[in-house]
């Protein structure tokens, strides 16, 4: 079934709208790769919703997004997602719902038996647990660069803390009746204002700031790439700024373009982690690229579903150690 997109009436917010999507649709499990980690500043669940700002063209957002299913056979007719939004971007941030949903990932390839037939169980199982999982395209590309960049060569931990750090002390406060603490990630004129000290005191090495200042430098560019199709175009682009390199991009991809096929080649765990869990022994990125080729245009929704299977790769050795940039 096709998603529909309708604005309606917002006599308690700036604009408002709902996208009917197919039943059964996780809104919650869609949109949990955008946040980095549980308490990013832009990113907020409750009780009432999913709530997230962001910056638009026409200035900052607030959206609160609610699932509810209708009609009386709950589960098996459309799910309908309601959504709330506040602050000058509040218009302009309507004709992205879809994407930002997933309403255009479009999973019935996977979905088809010949196909699922040769899927292994770690895959299949998942699959079948969460069929209303969508792959989200945000179209925001400095919003994922920038929190990318924080992830490289160290702990997730370490990248999230920076995250948290840098958007809590410089972004905008997020617009309407928000949840305390969610805030609009800083533009690019204001992550090109953030003295030296300050990216060391949240943890970024020289290299990774230098990284995200040449990003900035050319953000209306990088912006217009939303406009491309995943694939070899948009990663050579995005390649293109020095420090962004293959895995950047991949990781980058995934959450702008909803790529089904983008692997991140280069990460430190994952080639390991797929080894492990299709054949029971570790590989690299090479051995990795080989054991999906047979899924390719699925790649990534083979990844997500081998990390919702709940496997866990054998542990050998002390964990990368975090570090401290703020005294380098």
């Amino acid at each position: 079934m096709p998603s529909t997109f309708a604005a309606t009436a917002a006599p308690t917010a700036d604009a408002a709208a709902t996208v009917e999507l197919p039943a059964g649709y996780d809104l919650r499990g869609t949109l949990g790769i955008i946040p980095r980690g549980k308490q990013d500043p832009t990113f907020q669940t409750t009780h009432d919703g999913v709530w997230l700002a962001f910056a638009t063209a026409q200035g900052p957002v607030t959206l609160r997004l609610a699932s509810e299913d209708t009609g009386p056979n709950a589960g098996a007719d459309p799910t309908v997602i309601r959504v709330l939004a506040w602050g000058p971007g509040a218009e302009t941030a309507l004709p992205g719902l879809p994407a930002l949903l997933g309403a255009d990932d479009d999973w019935t390839a996977f979905d088809r038996t010949a196909f699922q037939a040769t899927l292994p169980k770690l895959v299949a199982e998942p699959r079948r647990r969460y069929r209303g999982l969508r792959l989200p395209s945000t179209g925001r590309i400095l919003d994922a660069l920038v929190p990318v960049v924080l992830e490289q060569k160290i702990t997730t931990i370490e990248a999230r803390y920076s995250w948290r750090y840098l958007v809590s002390k410089y972004g905008t406060p997020a617009p309407g009746p928000a949840p305390a603490g969610l805030k609009v990630a800083p533009s690019a004129a204001q992550w090109r204002r953030i003295p030296s000290w300050d990216w060391h005191r949240a943890g970024v090495d020289a290299k990774r700031s230098a990284t995200i200042l040449r990003a900035c430098n050319v953000a209306s560019g990088l912006e217009r790439l939303a406009t491309l199709a995943p694939g070899p175009e948009l990663t050579a682009k995005l390649c293109s700024v020095p420090g962004i390199g293959p895995w950047s991009a991949a990781e980058i991809a995934q959450r702008t373009h909803g790529d089904p096929d983008s692997v991140s080649v280069g990460d430190f765990h994952l080639a390991a982690f797929v080894g492990y869990a299709l054949t029971g022994k570790k590989t690299d990125d090479a051995g990795m690229l080989a054991l999906l080729e047979p899924w390719r245009g699925h790649r990534q929704r083979v990844v997500r579903m081998l990390y919702l299977s709940g496997f866990r790769k054998p542990a050998f050795g002390p964990r990368l150690a975090p570090q401290d940039h703020r005294f380098h």
